[in-house]
């Protein structure tokens, strides 16, 4: 269970970068594969894929104009154009290219006898046609020159939902998801063929992809293992069922079935507390406790009764925690804490009246003892930031005695790991989890987790409605509790239960926005969302 194999190393799952989908296409082309059959191959399946989604309707409306560029990328292009033309759709050509490879070259030949129109100057980017961009595909690395890069950014302006890239749209970096230059196509779907290549799927590339569909190559499974065994894997919305979660024996009892304390809230921030709380109520650990601020944890028993209050702490002059008042005795017989929803930014205790030096040390101690806890720690929010605001953070974070999950956005990611900035998600998620021991999840709109070993996962999808306030306060609680569970059936904290646990809090909200609408994906709906699913994988993984 140390290197919990989840989810399957397939072409559905694999992320890579365009050097590693070139390299397993030579690898085919070695084997006496011909260029030109994986051409078709690739091609046809593109087609394919159109004739069954709803652009069919459009381009049998509006016509299709191909944009051919001077590598294999645009012989996709031309094969999808020839098969576009025999299906009856108005199709036409323009390539601002002298010369092609050859193979393009005869495709582009075969393309003109067939009588498909070619434009000599580049089109209007107001052309009502759908835009097809096969231009350069993988493996670009310069910006685009002039007229392609101001052509299609006034394409991405006035026809926004006009193009369809394929592979990947020009100007776009494939292994990052940045843009290039200033002239990048805007597609409304990009076709990609083979693998996912990793940028694709990066938050920066989501405005330039549009909705993106793999089209599949029928790769050997053989090819695929020549791929490193840490390859970063592309989580799916149908993998949640797949994970095989640690689950408690029939009879165990609710000590037996996770033990977890959530630390969290203060004066300022009461509601991160109460949705921590929901989050791990719904993962189905068997005892939950709480330290909370005072004026709240004297009234959790009318909202959250089977919740039990280990303590109520004071807050300081600005509304922060105290934590340096928590007792010792809260951190006893625990299989999981969470730490940080909304604790708030505590002050230089030394500057604050009437403190002194004891309450640095006790502040010191209790991080001590977190750091020494034998169960498993989820820093979140606050918690994170604090410790950031030590300046050792991946040091302390190597000296935990137990295993740790972080779950940083990307400012507080930045704040733990200064050195780690500028690099895209799948890499600074690695080198973080690499140089602190942590499994780290890296929040965004497609998030990335990634386990000290180097194995990393990313979402491949989550509804733009959860970006919202409060879900990362249920996503934690959750997460922790679900580890908890793990932890007490005798199971590592691997990081696939962290990804798994993202996975969940990601279609717990997709669900709450199908069923309750565009503002459903509210934190309390997700959070019982997540109740009944969380509820549905346990029992399964306990009868099989």
């Amino acid at each position: 269970m140390a290197d919990l194999p989840w989810p399957s190393r397939d072409s559905d799952h694999l992320l890579v970068s365009s050097a590693q989908m070139a390299a397993l296409e030579e690898q085919l082309f070695a084997s006496g594969l011909p260029v030109e059959a994986l051409m078709e191959k690739a091609a046809l399946a593109i087609t394919a894929e159109l004739r069954c989604s709803p652009w069919w309707r459009q381009l049998r409306q509006r016509g299709a104009l191909m944009l051919v560029g001077p590598g294999h990328n645009g012989g996709d292009g031309l094969v999808v154009a020839r098969e576009l033309q025999l299906a009856g759709i108005a199709v036409r050509i323009w390539s601002p290219f002298e010369r092609h490879k050859p193979l393009t070259a005869a495709h582009w030949r075969h393309a003109r006898w067939l009588g498909i129109p070619t434009l000599e100057q580049p089109p209007d980017p107001a052309d009502p046609a759908v835009w097809l961009d096969a231009l350069f595909g993988i493996g670009q690395s310069r910006p685009l020159e002039e007229p392609v890069g101001a052509l299609l950014q006034a394409r991405g302006r006035q026809a926004a939902d006009g193009l369809i890239a394929i592979d990947v749209p020009s100007g776009l970096c494939a292994d990052s998801g940045r843009p290039l230059g200033d002239g990048c196509a805007r597609a409304a779907l990009t076709c990609c063929i083979g693998l996912i290549k990793q940028g694709l799927v990066q938050d920066d590339a989501l405005a330039w992809v549009g909705q993106l569909q793999r089209i599949d190559l029928g790769l050997p499974a053989s090819l695929l293992t020549t791929l490193p065994s840490r390859q970063p894997l592309l989580l799916q919305a149908d993998d949640q069922g797949s994970i095989p979660w640690p689950a408690p024996p029939a009879a165990a009892g609710k000590y037996a079935r996770g033990r977890l304390l959530v630390v969290a809230g203060s004066d300022a921030y009461r509601g991160a507390a109460a949705l921590c709380l929901q989050g791990a109520s719904a993962s189905g650990c068997g005892s939950l406790r709480a330290v909370l601020p005072e004026a709240m944890a004297a009234q959790l028993w009318q909202s959250l009764p089977h919740v039990v209050v280990s303590a109520g702490l004071g807050s300081h002059a600005a509304g922060a925690l105290q934590l340096e008042s928590l007792p010792a005795s809260a951190l006893e017989r625990l299989d999981a804490l969470v730490l940080g929803p909304g604790l708030g930014l505590e002050p230089d205790l030394g500057a604050e009246q009437g403190a002194d030096q004891r309450a640095d040390r006790r502040a010191e101690a209790i991080w001590e003892a977190i750091q020494q806890l034998p169960a498993l720690l989820l820093l979140d929010a606050d918690g994170l930031n604090r410790l950031a605001r030590m300046g050792t953070a991946a040091a302390w974070l190597r000296g935990r005695r137990g295993p740790t999950w972080i779950t940083p956005h990307a400012d507080e990611f930045h704040r733990l790991f200064p050195d780690l900035g500028g690099q895209p998600p799948l890499q600074a998620a690695a080198a973080a989890a690499a140089c602190s021991g942590a499994c780290v999840l890296l929040k965004g709109a497609r998030s990335v987790i990634a386990a000290p070993d180097g194995r990393r996962w990313q979402l491949g999808w989550a509804h733009p409605a959860a970006a919202r306030a409060g879900l990362g306060d249920v996503l934690a609680g959750y997460a922790a509790g679900r580890g908890a569970i793990a932890l007490a059936a005798g199971a590592p904290a691997d990081g696939a239960l962290l990804a798994s646990a993202a996975l969940e809090h990601a279609q717990a909200a997709d669900q709450a926005v199908r069923t309750e609408g565009s503002g459903g994906a509210t934190p309390m709906a997700v959070a019982a969302a997540l109740a009944t699913g969380a509820c549905n994988t346990t029992q399964t993984s306990a009868t099989e």
